[in-house]
């Protein structure tokens, strides 16, 4: 797991240097806003399309395997991308060409990443290796976007992807050494010796877990109002509390601090609950419209961090919570349904967002997206127990049982 951990930060800070300046090299080419988000699109459509089938892949090949590959195919298509830069042959074409590719590999290295990580541990582990995971990102995020300045300021754009590829093609060497934890769970009689192992097995487990469906609202309506806070607070620092740009720096600085505390925090869960993460987005939607009333820069800085520490920790207790549910061998296809429902939401949240923040402004936004956050996780709350099921009487005769049973 220590291993594993080291190659994971290493991975996830090129990946976020080749990120940070992904979108640079794109207006470089072509000069247009567009064809920035039309790229990340491209990208993004293979999750929205292809997640189920990524995920079924994962369930029905040797994880340690199908990570390997997925990684060096990354690494490939980084290092295709750094040597297009560097010749000067990268046109629009071939760029959006190489985010599709980008995009389809990734429905499969997400999960099966995601898994293996889980797989080193003991069972009881899992909740923590996931917050080590969280806190992996969140570090590698930090350091991945200040090196990409560095680097690129010296070398140019293409060591961006570069040092992305070597990234992936370590975390492939590594692999192959790793060795999987046992994990011995119950398996039911029918199903031990030969598992459904379509994708329609898959889909169905997530339709008719209410766990899973209230875990994926709860998230959704979150990630729609209350987490694009790239977009949201940028509009807020620079608009109504009149900031500049280095502001903003120092709000994103602050909410990067908050996600590495709140791995931390989350590092010690047992066993999250999706109760647990609808209490935590009820609270980051109260912090939320605070936020938006905030009278000063000062303020909002004061607010950020525990904003910022209440997500990282719903994030992490609601992985936990679908990486654990499952039986192993759904467990590929499920996050597979996941990464389609995700890709969704992020899709729509900042269209949505930027429609309210049109006819609210930042600070209305930020408050309705807050009210509306904690009022929906309220009344399912209420609604679940007015709909739960009362307990039946409990026979005290066995005999009873028995013919009740019968």
């Amino acid at each position: 797991m220590r291993w594993w951990s080291v190659a994971h930060l290493v991975s996830n800070t090129g990946t976020w240097m080749q990120l940070t300046v992904q979108n640079l090299l794109v207006l470089q080419i072509t000069g247009s806003a567009a064809a920035t988000g039309l790229s990340m699109s491209v990208q993004a459509a293979p999750g929205l399309l292809m997640g189920l089938a990524g995920g079924t892949f994962v369930d029905r090949w040797p994880r340690k395997l199908t990570a390997a590959v997925s990684q060096a195919l990354l690494g490939v298509v980084a290092l295709v991308t750094a040597f297009l830069v560097v010749s000067h042959r990268l046109d629009l074409p071939a760029l959006m060409a190489l985010a599709a590719v980008t995009g389809l590999v990734a429905t499969v290295d997400g999960p099966a990443c995601s898994l293996l990580g889980n797989d080193l541990v003991r069972a009881e582990d899992v909740p923590s290796a996931i917050g080590v995971g969280s806190l992996v990102h969140s570090a590698g995020r930090l350091a991945g976007a200040a090196l990409a300045g560095v680097t690129v300021g010296l070398l140019g754009t293409a060591s961006a992807y570069a040092a992305n590829a070597l990234s992936f093609l370590f975390v492939a060497a590594v692999i192959p050494f790793l060795r999987p934890q046992r994990h011995t769970e119950p398996a039911t009689p029918d199903r031990a010796s030969k598992p459904d192992m379509s994708a329609r097995e898959g889909l169905l487990f997530f339709a008719r877990r209410p766990r899973l469906v209230a875990l994926a609202g709860i998230t959704g309506i979150s990630a729609v109002f209350g987490r694009n806070y790239a977009l949201t607070l940028a509009v807020l620092v620079t608009g109504p509390l009149a900031g500049g740009a280095g502001s903003f720096g120092t709000v994103s600085t602050v909410l990067a601090a908050g996600g590495i505390v709140g791995a931390v925090l989350a590092a010690r869960l047992r066993k999250p609950s999706v109760r647990l993460v609808g209490l935590l987005a009820a609270a980051g939607g109260l912090l939320q419209v605070v936020a938006g009333l905030a009278p000063s820069l000062a303020v909002l800085l004061v607010l950020v961090l525990p904003m910022a520490v209440v997500e990282s920790v719903s994030d992490t207790a609601g992985t936990t919570v679908l990486q654990t549910d499952p039986p192993p061998h759904l467990r590929g296809r499920v996050l597979g349904v996941w990464s389609t429902v995700s890709t969704l939401w992020g899709l729509a949240g900042p269209p949505v967002l930027g429609l309210l923040m049109q006819h609210a402004g930042a600070r209305g936004a930020l408050v309705a997206g807050g009210l509306f956050i904690a009022a929906t996780v309220g009344a399912g709350r209420l609604l679940r127990g007015r709909w739960a099921p009362a307990p039946g009487p409990v026979a005290k005769d066995p005999a009873a049982v028995l013919v009740t049973a019968a």
